[in-house]
Order: C-alpha cells, then structure tokens, then sequence
C-alpha cells in the first residue's frame, strides 16, 4: 500500500494529506522531486507505479523480491535502484528482525518499497523536511535520509548482540556448558546481519565519487560512511568472537564429559570391589547349597568342609594366574638387543 506521497519543490512539501498517483506521476514535471513511499504492494500496485512511473521491468522485479545483500543497478533510463537491508532487534524474543528498502532515484521522483516489519521510514521523511537547504539539492537528499537512517538503526542491534554475547561467553569462560543451540544461532545472527551491513559500504562508496552526489550532501555521506565502518568492524569481531566460544564451548563441553567419565569409573570400581568380596561367598553358598548325596554324604565334620571350601576357591584363583601370566607372555613384544645368551645377538 501507499503510506505517504509527497512533491517537494525549493525545501518544501508543496501540498498537505495524500496525493493519488496519477497526480505525482504528473507533477514530476513540475519541478522538484516526488517521494512515494510504499509497504509490502501487491504486483497490481506495483504494476501502476511502473506504467506511471516508467520504471524497468527488471527493477521492479528486484524490489518485489527479497535479497541477502544491499545492491546497486543504474538502468538506461537513468534510474538507479538501491536495496538496502535494515535490522532491529527485538527484546522480548532476543533476536534480530530483518527488512528491506528498495529505493527506485531519478531526478525528479524517488520511489521506496519497503518489506518487513525493520523498515520504518517516518522518521526519515520528517527529518529531511526539517532541513530545507538539503531538501534542495534534489532526490539524492532523501538517499541521504535514508542511509542515515538505516545505518543508525544498525547500532542499537550491535549493542544488544554484544549483550547476548558477553553473557555466553561469561558462562562458557566461567567452566560452565553454554546451549550449543544458542551459539550456533548468535553467529547465524550475526553472520545475516554482516551481510547487510559490508557490502552496504561499497553502495557507499559509489555514491561518494565524484559527480554521484551533489556536493552539499557529501559531508554527510561521509559521516554515514564513517558510521557504517565502524558497524562492520564490531560485527565482524562478533562474528571472530563466537567462533571462539563456540570453540571453548565445545571443549567445555569435553572436560565435562571426561569428568562423567570419571566419575563413572570410580563407580564401577567400587561396584567391582564389592562384587569380588561376594563372589567367594557366592561360589561357597552355590556349592554347598547343591543337595547331591555325595557332598552331604562326605562332609561330617567343620576339617573336610574348610579343605573342601578353602581348596575349592584357592585352586582355580591359582589356575587363573598362571594362565593370566602366559598370556601376558606370549603377548609382549620381543626385547630389542636381548639375544640368547651369545653375545647378545641373535642367531
């Protein structure tokens, strides 16, 4: 739909309430610039705005569709086309919400389709037409408004990110594991909003050249310039930073283990020190408890049963050792330099 339509002309808006479009398709011819400003049209709306506009078919697709990364297209016509990416950060679901600007600029009109909830422009517009010596170097000033917007749009996210991620990273560094879940999808996060912001600055730096822009509004490119590389440094450190608690994570995450590890093996050889003290007993109920005639028939008196017991539990320990101890032979390798008694070389 269509949020605001306005005909600016020497600094000032030239009318109040809404145009139709036919009227500001009009009165491009007047003088000035006009700005139409539209949220998410549908393709019948878009389709008015190119038959009256005469915009290229090839931009109107790519601002109908949705992009990863800011871009600029000059067409024959002269009109260029910018795709801005906006982002805000949304405090009750922690997390980042993503838009986009497509800014159709010509000399006398220019056109922004927003999509997303993170692309507010109100606060542009009412800027620009409280600065009527910028309103008069032409449409280029509301690109101005524009990026200046975006761009300081850009730094309450980083702040918040920051915050997300120094409370991660206080947790993994405190010796403690941190959702693996949550790290992955900080740096995900972080990962979508570089792409908004680094190519944005060779958007930027097109603009800067000389003749691109007029030259009242060149300092103030440069100041939003300025901004954004600063935004791109501390998103690229957050990126470095997260794969760096990802990694200390993950190792955490292992010394937690080997201490599951641990503690389990202590178990186990409390369980096993327990099952070897009941196992002679057991072995001794076991056999004894048979209730054949001959073992009750041939035990009468406390001597037979301490031989039978004690030889019936000191005979197969022995066995073992000796079994245990030629096996342990026959596995070792042979000794390097021993030989057979010659010289100490091998035959």
């Amino acid at each position: 739909m269509i949020v605001d339509c306005a005909h600016y002309r020497d600094g000032r808006r030239q009318h109040e309430g809404p145009m139709p479009l036919e009227e500001a398709a009009a009165r491009c011819t007047l003088g000035g610039f006009v700005w139409l400003g539209m949220f998410e049209p549908g393709e019948e709306e878009l389709a008015k705005v190119r038959e009256s506009f005469g915009l290229h078919e090839l931009a109107v697709e790519d601002a109908r569709a949705f992009h990863l990364r800011p871009k600029a297209e000059q067409y024959e016509d002269g009109t260029e086309l910018i795709i801005l990416r906006t982002a805000r950060y949304d405090d009750e679901r922690e997390e980042v919400d993503t838009g986009e600007i497509s800014v159709f600029l010509a000399e006398h009109f220019v056109i922004t389709v927003r999509q997303g909830v993170a692309s507010e422009l109100a606060g542009a517009r009412s800027r620009l037409e409280r600065r009527p010596e910028l309103l008069r170097t032409g449409s280029a000033s509301t690109l101005w408004a524009i990026l200046d917007q975006v761009v300081d749009g850009y730094a309450p996210v980083v702040t918040e990110l920051e915050r997300d991620i120094e409370q991660i990273e206080a947790t993994v560094f405190s010796g403690t594991v941190a959702p693996t879940e949550r790290i992955y999808f900080l740096r995900r996060e972080a990962t979508d909003f570089y792409r908004a912001v680094h190519p944005l600055l060779g958007v930027l730096a097109r603009r800067l050249q000389a003749g691109r822009a007029p030259t009242e509004l060149l300092p103030y490119l440069r100041d939003v310039h300025d901004h954004l590389l600063l935004v791109n440094e501390e998103v690229a450190a957050q990126r470095d930073l997260l794969a760096t608690v990802l990694e200390a994570n993950i190792a955490v995450i292992s010394v937690e283990q080997n201490r599951i590890n641990l503690r389990q093996s202590a178990t186990m050889e409390r369980l096993t020190i327990v099952a070897t003290v009941f196992l002679p007993l057991s072995f001794v109920v076991g056999f004894f408890g048979q209730n054949f005639a001959w073992l009750v028939g041939h035990i009468g008196g406390f001597a037979q049963f301490l031989v039978l017991s004690v030889c019936g539990l000191v005979l197969p320990c022995v066995l073992l050792t000796v079994w245990l101890r030629r096996q342990r032979r026959a596995a070792a390798p042979p000794v390097p330099g021993v030989g057979n008694g010659r010289g100490g070389r091998n035959p």
